[in-house]
C-alpha cells in the first residue's frame, strides 16, 4: 500500500504546497482524535473521478475505542455513500450528522463531524471525525474534551488549524491524557484535569488553580501570552527541583480572534534525566577515546626515542613501521573523540573521516618528494563501529605503505602521473574497499596467499579474523608495463560474535 503522501500526490493530485499542508495536518492531528474520543480521517476526491473519495490517512484516539478494526487508508467511497463528506467538500462548511453503524455494531450509532480542509484558500479535502455514541452520560472530563475538539474542528473548517510552520517539541507534543488546563480569553483557568493537577503539584503548586492565571500560580506565563498574541501554539518547559513539565498552549480562534485556549501538560522529568545521563555518558566515552589517543601518541614518542638509539637500520625501519601502525589506531580514536554529528554514538564514525588523515599520514611520512604520488578517495563507507574501523585503518595503512614501497620503482612514471585510488562501495550489508594503483603491477610469480612479509601478513590476519571478510589482490588493466595492482576487501558492516558457547538450558 502506498504511503499517505504518495496517495495524496498520485491519487488525489495534490501539488507541492497542498502536500506540505497535508503533512502539517497529520503531524499534529492526534489531538483532534484524542479530544474527539474517536477516529479522525482525511479524505480527498480522486483526480480521475471527483465523485470518488479516498482515505489518505487516519489516526485513532488513545482516549476511546476505534471504529476501525482494519487500516482504512486507501479505502475509496463514492460520494453518495459518504454524503456528509461530499457536502463538506463542495460547500466548504462544517457538517454534522448521526449515523447508524453497520452489523458489527448492533444498535450502535456514531456522531460524524466533517470539516473542509483548506490549503492556500482552496478546499483540498475533508477532515472527518467519527465517534461512537454510548448510552451512558459522559463525564465532565469527556465533555470538556469534546467541546475542545469541536472548537478545533471549526478552526480546521476556517483554515486556522493546524497552525502554520509549527514543529514538534524535543520530547514530542504533550498528549491530552498527560494533563489539560482550559483557559478563557483573559488567560484565567476554568478547568483542570486530574493529571494536570498532579503535574502542578510536582512543581510545588498546591493551591486550586481554578479562576487563576498561570503567573498567579508562580509560573512564567510568557508562553500563554505569546500564543495569544501570535495566534499559534507555543511550547515552554518549566523546571523546578529536578521536575520538568512541558507546557503547550493552543489558542482557540473564531473568525481570526482569540476566544480562549487550552494548555497540555506533560511531565518530562524522566526524559530530561535520561538525556543528561546520555550526555554525560557520551562525554565520558569521548574523553576515553581522547585519552587513548594521547596514550598511543606517547607510545609513538617512546618508540621514536628508542629508534634513535638503535644502530641497526633494520631495527630503525621496524620501529618506524610500528609507529605508523600505532598512528593509524590513534587516528581512529581521535576521529571518534571529535565526532559531534547528530547520529554519533561515541562508538562509531564515518570511516571517510578516518581514511583522509590516514592518507595524509602516508603522504607526509613515506613518499619521496622526487617520486610524488597522487592519492584519491572515492565513495562513502558510512559509519563504522570501533571494532570495524580500527582493524580496517591498520589494513588500509599497510596497503598504502605497500603501494608506496613497491608500485612505483625509480624511473617509472605512468601516463598521467603516479596515482593511487581508495574507493568505498556498499552492497546490502557489506562494505567493499578497493585500493588500486597505476604502477608496475605485482610480479608474475606473486601469490598473496604465500606472502610472508609482516605487512601483508597483518592485512590477511585482520581481514579474515577481525573483519570476518575476504581479500583479493591482482593486476589491473593498464598499459603494458603499467598494469597496476588492485586489492579488494569485502566484509560485513555489522559486528556479530563469531564465538558462541553451548546453549543454556
Amino acid at each position: 500500500m502506498s504511503s499517505p503522501v504518495e496517495l495524496a500526490r498520485q491519487v488525489a493530485g495534490f501539488d507541492k504546497d497542498q502536500v506540505a499542508a497535508f503533512q502539517r495536518l497529520i503531524r499534529t492531528w492526534r489531538i483532534l482524535a484524542d479530544l474527539g474520543l474517536g477516529d479522525v480521517l482525511m479524505l480527498a476526491p480522486t483526480q480521475n473521478d471527483p465523485e470518488v473519495y479516498i482515505v489518505l490517512a487516519n489516526v485513532r484516539a488513545s482516549t476511546a475505542p476505534t471504529l476501525y478494526t482494519h487500516d482504512p487508508v486507501g479505502d475509496r467511497h463514492r460520494a453518495e455513500n459518504r454524503p456528509i463528506v461530499d457536502v463538506a467538500f463542495k460547500t466548504g462548511k462544517l457538517q454534522r450528522d448521526v449515523v447508524t453503524l453497520g452489523p458489527h455494531f448492533p444498535d450502535g450509532e456514531a456522531e460524524i463531524v466533517a470539516a473542509p480542509f483548506i490549503a492556500n484558500g482552496s478546499v483540498i479535502g475533508v477532515v472527518l471525525r467519527e465517534r461512537r455514541l454510548t448510552s451512558r452520560d459522559l463525564l465532565k472530563l469527556e465533555q470538556t474534551y469534546l467541546s475542545l475538539s469541536d472548537r478545533l474542528m471549526a478552526m480546521v473548517a476556517e483554515g486556522s488549524f493546524p497552525f502554520a510552520g509549527k514543529s514538534e517539541p524535543q520530547y514530542g507534543a504533550p498528549r491530552v491524557g498527560d494533563g489539560l488546563l482550559v483557559i478563557d480569553s483573559s488567560r484565567k483557568i476554568n478547568f483542570q484535569s486530574p493529571n494536570a493537577m498532579s503535574a502542578l503539584h510536582r512543581l510545588g503548586i498546591q493551591r486550586n488553580p481554578t479562576s487563576a492565571k498561570i503567573d498567579e500560580l508562580g509560573l512564567d506565563d510568557s508562553f500563554v501570552r505569546s500564543a495569544y498574541a501570535m495566534k499559534t501554539s507555543v511550547i515552554q518547559e518549566i523546571e523546578r527541583r529536578d521536575v520538568t513539565v512541558s507546557f503547550r498552549c493552543l489558542p482557540l480562534l473564531g473568525n481570526g480572534e482569540v476566544e480562549g485556549g487550552f494548555i497540555l501538560l506533560r511531565d518530562v522529568s524522566e526524559l530530561k534525566r535520561r538525556d543528561r545521563m546520555l550526555l554525560s555518558k557520551d562525554a565520558t566515552i569521548r574523553e576515553i577515546h581522547h585519552r587513548v589517543k594521547n596514550n598511543l601518541q606517547t607510545i609513538s614518542s617512546l618508540l621514536r626515542l628508542q629508534a634513535r638509539r638503535v644502530q641497526s637500520e633494520e631495527g630503525k625501519f621496524a620501529l618506524a613501521e610500528s609507529v605508523r601502525r600505532i598512528a593509524a589506531i590513534a587516528i581512529v580514536h581521535e576521529t571518534l573523540a571529535n565526532d559531534f554529528s547528530e547520529d554519533a554514538t561515541g562508538d562509531d564514525a564515518p570511516f571517510e573521516d578516518v581514511a583522509r588523515p590516514l592518507i595524509r599520514l602516508i603522504e607526509e611520512g613515506l613518499q619521496s618528494k622526487d617520486n610524488p604520488i597522487r592519492f584519491l578517495l572515492v565513495g562513502e563507507a558510512g559509519r563504522l563501529p570501533l571494532v570495524r574501523s580500527m582493524p580496517l585503518a591498520v589494513v588500509l595503512t599497510e596497503l598504502l605503505q605497500n603501494v608506496v614501497d613497491h608500485a612505483f620503482p625509480t624511473g617509472v612514471l605512468p601516463d598521467g602521473g603516479r596515482e593511487v585510488t581508495v574507493s568505498f562501495g556498499q552492497s546490502n550489508d557489506e562494505l567493499l574497499v578497493r585500493v588500486a594503483d597505476n604502477g608496475v603491477g605485482p610480479p608474475e610469480d606473486f601469490d598473496f596467499a604465500e606472502a610472508s612479509g609482516l605487512g601483508l601478513t597483518l592485512v590477511h590476519t585482520f581481514v579474515t579474523t577481525e573483519l570476518n571478510g575476504t581479500i583479493t589482490m591482482g593486476a589491473g588493466d593498464g598499459p603494458e608495463g603499467q598494469t597496476g595492482t588492485f586489492t579488494d576487501l569485502r566484509f560485513p558492516r555489522s559486528w556479530e560474535d563469531r564465538i558462541s558457547g553451548p546453549a543454556e538450558d
